[in-house]
């Protein structure tokens, strides 16, 4: 039997599986993801997929990686770089190894190292390790395709279904390093595999002998390790994902104001498990449709807005583009839609499977005329569920299109979720017409100080009205190309949504600080990590991220005022800048940008933070 290791206590570790788009590194990361957030683990994970579809096998444009950040209490990015680096072949190796820290523990899969596998990684040597400058050391090297195929020998499963196993071997050695329940890991597959329990038994055995490798060889590593959870309030909590939070977000706010929820859709990259998990659940009254394009995704959810529904569209910013002479349908017609924009890399095809916060001008401006619409950004996974039901609260109770931002980034990453109860969820209250109203209903009588019309659903006695593109007059709802009152109901529309009461925003860090960080959106945790870096070095730095951009926060200026130096940090050319300014008389930031396709790295910020306060 072999000695037992060392078992050490950690705050925090990375962990980043690597390895062909069909190595099921997404799986194995998910799954561990999971299972450390069911133990009460707070965790921030990155799914990196790559641009090519279908590349080669082995190549190095095909590498898929999923990096997870796990923590003893709240975390708030994936990470810089990784503490253990999963490395299913050479191209692997080649590509994430960068990823990882200088004394990050390395497991590869030996079989998949021989000298094709290397000659297509462009390896010029079979010293693989020394040519990167690697420590065989710090090398967790195993025949791990070899011991799949032993393992399930028998299994009547064929040579292509076995190596499909691979995955939970590595995730059960991942499991023993760092004495994770396999007991959880067996629930997941049971269930996700329950109409196919051969297969779900048989990964199971791969991750239990993925485990026991661990065990009995102790893998080449000093010490196992443990990380306990110090934060959790009590309730139950699940791995959940940007697009699924947002779903279900969607959900909640139907059933919150007792509507049925309509999606009409289009499959787009990284924002079509929105359509895919509301699909799973018409029990709830979800109505789904996928479209033949964008355009009639978006102007069947225009339909069911006119016809009474909690109506969205989800997209990612090409969508937006031909999305967008419905959205101003919706605007003139003052009908509430949610817009969902998981971003992506642009212009055009741009980067379909990398994030950016490049739409938030196309968000604020992108329609002919003007057509004002509120504009909200999420600012992590578990956020986009508030920030796609506050948007959903505001179209009801404002009768207005609200776009909601996210990205790639929170799209596809998670946090550990713990579920709401639907008791502690704010009212929503549809802005409909009321029953004195009946017989003498004109569509565009307002609210005298919230400027917001009222919602009469077709099909009412006594509410007859028509809705359109063309201008109506603001009194009877008939067409109307008068001057005066196109001017009046221009402004009204604008005075609308500018008068929507959106929380401030909230200041962290010191009060005196000598930088004020400022960002929008999925930026948060890295942003609030860099603040956190700073003062550690003894630095006064705060941070306001920004949830809502349109309209501002009514303290925005008080607050951008306050500090000697300002800087915008975000993942486009200076947008968000640019629009603080026009807001915000006098305001000149600095700015920090890039647009990478890639997250922010918390040392970059730090660094070019520190170097803006010491100037």
């Amino acid at each position: 039997m072999a000695e037992h290791l060392e078992v050490k206590e950690l705050e925090q570790v990375v962990v980043r599986f690597s390895g062909d788009s069909g190595d099921g590194m997404q799986l194995a990361g998910s799954i561990f993801s999971t299972v450390s957030a069911t133990v009460g683990n707070g965790i921030s994970t990155f799914p990196d997929f790559p641009a090519d579809i279908r590349a080669p096998q082995g190549s190095l444009t095909g590498v898929s990686g999923f990096q997870v950040h796990i923590g003893a209490g709240k975390v708030y990015t994936p990470g810089d770089k990784c503490d253990v680096l999963v490395a299913m072949n050479a191209a692997a190796l080649k590509t994430q190894y960068k990823y990882s820290k200088p004394q990050a523990t390395i497991i590869i899969d030996t079989d998949s190292f021989g000298p094709k596998d290397l000659e297509k990684a462009q390896f010029k040597s079979e010293d693989y390790l020394g040519e990167m400058g690697i420590d065989p050391d710090r090398v967790v090297a195993c025949p791990l395709t070899t011991m799949v195929k032993d393992c399930l020998a028998g299994s009547g499963m064929d040579n292509k279904a076995v190596l499909k196993c691979r995955n939970m071997f590595a995730l059960g050695l991942v499991c023993w390093l760092f004495n994770r329940d396999l007991g959880l890991v067996a629930n997941f597959l049971r269930e996700k595999f329950a109409k196919k329990p051969q297969i779900a038994e048989n990964n199971i055995k791969v991750v239990e002998a993925g485990y026991d490798y661990g065990h009995n060889t102790h893998a080449s590593v000093p010490a196992t390790y443990r990380i306990e959870s110090k934060q959790k309030a009590a309730g139950r909590y699940m791995d959940i994902t940007g697009n699924k939070a947002t779903a279900y977000g969607l959900i909640a706010a139907a059933e919150k104001a007792g509507l049925k929820l309509f999606l009409g859709s289009y499959p787009i990259t990284p924002a079509t498990d929105i359509l895919h998990e509301l699909s799973k659940h018409k029990s709830c009254g979800v109505i789904t449709v996928q479209c033949e394009d964008e355009i009639s995704g978006c102007a069947s959810s225009v339909g069911a807005a006119f016809a009474g529904a909690l109506a969205a569209t989800s997209t990612s910013g090409p969508g937006i583009c031909l999305k967008s002479e419905a959205i101003n349908l919706a605007v003139i017609d003052e009908l509430p839609l949610v817009i969902i924009d998981v971003q992506r890399g642009g212009p055009s095809t741009g980067l379909p499977t990398k994030s950016e916060q490049a739409d938030l001008l196309q968000a604020l401006y992108g329609r002919n005329g003007e057509s004002p619409l509120p504009v909200i950004a999420a600012l992590s996974p578990t956020d986009c569920f508030d920030a796609v039901y506050q948007a959903s609260k505001i179209a009801l109770e404002h009768l207005t299109p609200v776009i909601l931002l996210t990205d790639g980034f929170i799209g596809n990453g998670s946090s550990a979720w713990k579920l709401p109860s639907m008791d502690e969820l704010p009212e929503i209250r549809p802005h409909y017409a009321t029953a004195e109203m009946k017989g003498s209903y004109t569509p565009y009588f307002r609210d005298e100080e919230s400027k917001v019309r009222y919602w009469a659903v077709p099909g009412q006695e006594g509410y007859v009205h028509i809705l359109g593109g063309l201008e109506k007059d603001g009194k009877t709802g008939a067409i109307s190309t008068d001057p005066e009152n196109h001017d009046l109901m221009c402004r009204l529309r604008a005075e609308k949504v500018a008068k929507i009461q959106v929380p401030d925003v909230e200041v962290a860090g010191d009060e005196d600080a000598e930088l004020l960080i400022v960002g929008f959106g999925s930026t948060y945790g890295h942003l609030y990590s860099a603040m956190e870096e700073l003062r550690k070095k003894g630095h006064k730095v705060a941070q306001a991220q920004f949830k809502y951009v349109n309209p501002l926060p009514a303290n925005t200026a008080e607050v951008l005022s306050k500090y000697k130096k300002v800087v915008v940090a975000e993942q486009n050319l200076g947008q968000f800048a640019a629009y603080l300014r026009s807001k915000v008389d006098g305001f000149v930031p600095l700015q920090f940008n890039q647009v990478k396709g890639q997250p922010f790295a918390v040392a970059e910020l730090t660094e070019a933070f520190e170097a803006m306060i010491l100037d």
